[in-house]
């Protein structure tokens, strides 16, 4: 079976479901993913708000390519509805069959581009970007098919200049086929399984199968913007930093597009805007005295501190001369693993955090700005100095505060679920290695991010998976030698293939919960055990990534039972116990499951993971840590 596509060079109608099989996605380039602002040369323009909304419901969900609905406004086509973007589609509307909808759906957006968008010899350079869509994305414009891309979570775009500017008028009419099909080989993995027994389900029924234990939510997630560059433009900055108490060195490397005959110059501000370094060329060094360096939250009394990178370049294009200028923020920290320790700035850092999801009642994971406020404000007067994207790639506009407010990041790919033997072969491979490059580029000058995780829990003791996370993990390295790189892993010490090829241990474990569920008194030993048969093996630092108990809000007993407050505060008081011995050897970090509520699949019985770890997170008791104060978190 194959999309049934045309007017971007493909066509063919598959009779059934087109749903199931994806376009094969355009390669990789080398293009840069600098994050769209504005400056004194590039105007950006958010298109978020109503869309026009179509889901596909013929047989094949292939009605959409065989009528060519980009052809023309995406009303004229059939009955629409507003969808508000950024959202996830499936709670919007009163519509069930919408919630658990799989297959092609479409968008789309007619907007207004200021003229001076469209003139100048040469005109500006027109950009077309989508923060994030889930899964499968082909867009047009004014009915030419300009991007397609495969994968959500992170960001891609499309260069429309040609076909706004050859197209009457100044009207831009954007669609969007989606689909939110996951086969074997996407990331996240996951199967279509059709109902034969027809005297049981409608003829064509089937349903998603997946290896996850979240909802798997569709739709334009991020914000869609339209933003203008020179025809000669800076298209990459690269950026590291390495520092002693006195001075440090930030090494850059800048990439242009658009001309050959061009000339760069840089400048470092300071926060109060004093310019504190220069440069110039494409590749440098800045020396930067007495440096204000980037520290965790509650490591330093000025935490997350960022300094402004100008990059200003001037380009001969025929006749012009064209100047083009982008700001960066950087700040200078390093990153260092030993086998017991890992040091940011050279001091040891614990990791004293949560895992968290981007899900909330309605919009799904659709950016929504007093959520992300909320979120990092409870994340700061817990104490919380660090978590984990489980298990997919944040919006741009988190990691921003993330650098801004000095929360550490674990960055972790979409390789959640990744459990059947056919998700470890070639076709899988290359999809995971060209997530990991998208995830590098777009994050590679965040302080804030001090590790990359290529998946969650995968199953690491199949033999495919020594090749397999090898290769992941070797490739992330080349595209960043200047961060770790790990895994979370619920797999047994002894069976796990892709251990020997991280720098941390990260491993999930819920001692009492899905093991000897009831029986708290097994957690010292089994927990100590585990730290120990781990670092025994391999001489590496460890993190607790997972562990927790679920509760029901308002629901007591004494002795504690299970889904009551008091046992999850029994629970964690025992995991803690351990962490306390434990952090003074070679465990480096305790991340909670989980932040807050998020949405999962229906199901009979109470889900082990959707249920909030923590409705209201309070501090249990204060310790000293690094000369900070830092706490223990738990559910009271």
């Amino acid at each position: 079976m194959a999309l049934a596509a045309s007017g971007g060079g493909r066509a063919g109608l598959c009779p059934l479901p087109a749903l199931l099989l994806f376009l094969p996605a355009l390669a990789a380039g080398p293009a840069g993913m600098l994050q769209p602002r504005d400056t004194p040369t590039r105007e950006r323009r958010e298109l978020g708000g109503l869309w026009s909304f179509r889901a596909d419901l013929s047989p094949g969900r292939a009605a959409g390519f065989a009528q060519r609905w980009y052809r023309q406004p995406l009303r004229q086509s059939g009955p629409v509805i507003d969808m508000p973007v950024p959202a996830s589609f499936n709670d919007i509307t009163q519509d069930p069959s919408l919630e658990n909808y799989i297959g092609w759906v479409w968008y789309e957006k007619e907007v207004l581009l200021p003229p001076r968008w469209l003139q100048g010899d040469p005109a500006p350079r027109v950009v077309l970007r989508f923060g994030s869509a889930h899964y499968y994305s082909i867009v047009w414009v004014n009915g030419v098919q300009v991007v397609e891309h495969e994968g959500g979570h992170l960001p891609f775009e499309a260069d429309i200049s040609s076909v706004v500017q050859s197209s009457p008028g100044a009207l831009c009419r954007i669609t969007v086929a989606l689909n939110n099909t996951l086969s074997p080989h996407t990331l996240p993995p996951g199967s279509i399984q059709y109902m034969a027994d027809k005297s049981r389900y409608p003829r064509n029924y089937f349903v998603q199968n997946t290896r996850f234990d979240f909802f798997n939510y569709a739709g334009i997630h991020r914000p869609v913007v339209l933003y203008t560059t020179p025809a000669a433009y800076i298209d990459d900055i690269t950026v590291t930093t390495t520092s002693s108490d006195t001075v440090a060195m930030v090494q850059y490397q800048v990439s242009v597009v658009g001309s050959t005959a061009n000339s760069l110059s840089l400048s470092l501000r300071d926060q109060e805007g004093k310019v504190v370094a220069t440069g110039d060329g494409p590749v440098g060094e800045l020396k930067v005295l007495n440096p204000n360096l980037w520290w965790p939250y509650l490591m330093h009394e000025n935490p997350g501190y960022l300094y402004s990178l100008e990059v200003k370049m001037q380009a001969q294009v025929g006749r012009e001369l064209l100047e083009d200028v982008y700001t960066l923020p950087v700040g200078i920290r390093t990153v260092h693993v030993t086998s017991t320790q890992f040091l940011i700035n050279g001091r040891p850092f614990y990791f004293h955090g949560v895992n968290k999801h981007e899900d909330a009642d309605i919009r799904g994971k659709g950016l929504d700005w007093p959520l992300i406020v909320k979120d990092f404000n409870l994340l700061r007067w817990l104490g919380a100095n660090s978590f984990r994207t489980s298990h997919y790639p944040y919006a741009e506009e988190i990691m921003d505060l993330c650098d801004a407010y000095g929360i550490v990041v674990i960055d972790e790919s979409p390789g959640v679920g990744i459990k059947l033997p056919e998700s470890f072969g070639n076709k899988s491979l290359q999809h995971h290695l060209a997530v990991m490059e998208e995830l590098v580029r777009r994050d590679k000058n965040r302080p804030s991010v001090v590790m990359w995780s290529v998946a969650n829990e995968p199953a690491s003791e199949l033999p495919p998976a020594a090749h397999y996370f090898k290769t992941v993990i070797a490739h992330t390295k080349a595209l960043d030698p200047s961060r770790p790189v790990t895994f979370v892993t619920d797999a047994n010490y002894a069976l796990d293939h892709g251990a020997p090829y991280v720098d941390v241990i990260c491993v999930n474990s819920y001692f009492s919960w899905y093991h000897d569920p009831g029986h708290l008194e097994v957690i010292p030993l089994q927990l100590t055990a585990q730290f120990e048969n781990w670092y025994k093996t391999y001489q590496k630092p460890i993190i607790q990534s997972e562990y927790g108990a679920d509760s029901v809000p308002g629901l007591h007993s004494d002795p504690p039972m299970m889904f009551t407050e008091e046992y999850q505060q029994a629970m964690l008081r025992e995991y803690h116990s351990v962490f306390d011995k434990k952090r003074k050897e070679y465990v480096i970090g305790e991340l909670i499951w989980n932040f807050a509520d998020f949405m999962t699949n229906q199901g009979i019985g109470p889900s082990t993971h959707g249920l909030d770890l923590s409705p209201w997170l309070l501090a249990l008791r204060e310790e000293k840590l690094s000369g900070s104060t830092c706490v223990h978190l738990f559910l009271g």
